[in-house]
């Protein structure tokens, strides 16, 4: 029986952006609006965010050729893509940038009016945002022209069926967002609401940061994928890069 999933998958949270240290001025300042004129998809890595990609590439360059991912997967966005892109410059990804998939159903969730607004500003500007947020809860709650948690996971169980199509038995990188990579975790693990936002309440998940899951043939009737490691900064650590775990523009909306 031809085997489903990939050998390994690893899902990477992009480098440090220029968004998230927007962000942090912003609450800094104690200001309702985050100060940064990119469209969101446009938000390039900050100096940070590209040493922290390149102590990743050497971790991941460290390993021997046949262990090292050979099918990327990446958010459209700038920071997703510069964020692989660094990991091949520094010799981690065998393959070519050029035949990276630029995937959309990895984006980041949209914020739609909530976009680079923090907690504070949207609790000035859209009073009956909070309060239908604080009702629903974030897993449900979808701003107006954004989405919920439960829509980025709608999108994300496509592009599953798409790994599992095209990529059984391959050594699969993933490269995308804080919400992308909590909500994989629940659809491979097959969580409950209550527990994948257990897990998203006990810490950001770190820029550059590695969560790994290997192939079980034990797991189910085909096999499955069991996770080996979540939140794995040890290779930025090691390297001397900053871990940094900021949430991304529109925190109170993820």
């Amino acid at each position: 029986m031809q085997q489903r999933w990939p050998d390994r998958l690893w899902i990477v949270r992009h480098g440090e952006s220029a968004g998230n240290v927007a962000r942090d001025a912003a609450h800094a300042a104690g200001l309702g609006r985050i100060d940064i004129a990119d469209r969101d998809v446009d938000v390039p890595l900050s100096p940070l965010g590209e040493r922290q990609s390149d102590a990743l590439g050497r971790w991941f360059a460290a390993m021997p050729a046949v262990e090292r991912p050979d099918v990327v997967l990446t958010s459209p966005y700038r920071r997703a893509m510069r964020t692989a892109e660094r990991l091949h410059q520094a010799g981690g990804l065998p393959v070519d940038p050029a035949d990276f998939v630029i995937d959309e159903r990895l984006r980041e969730k949209e914020f739609g009016v909530l976009d680079r607004l923090t907690r504070s500003g949207i609790e000035q500007e859209y009073p009956e945002q909070a309060e239908f947020r604080r009702l629903l809860g974030k897993f449900y709650h979808r701003p107006p022209g954004g989405e919920s948690w439960c829509d980025v996971i709608l999108r994300l169980r496509s592009a599953l069926d798409t790994i599992s199509l095209h990529h059984g038995g391959r050594r699969v990188l993933v490269v995308g967002h804080q919400v992308v990579v909590l909500c994989l975790r629940y659809l491979l693990e097959n969580m409950t609401e209550s527990e994948i936002l257990a897990v998203d309440a006990a810490g950001d998940v770190a820029n550059c940061s590695v969560t790994e899951y290997r192939f079980d043939p034990k797991s189910g009737p085909r096999g499955g994928l069991r996770l080996h490691r979540y939140n794995f900064v040890a290779p930025l650590e090691e390297a001397g890069a900053a871990v940094t775990a900021e949430p991304d523009v529109a925190v109170a909306a993820r």
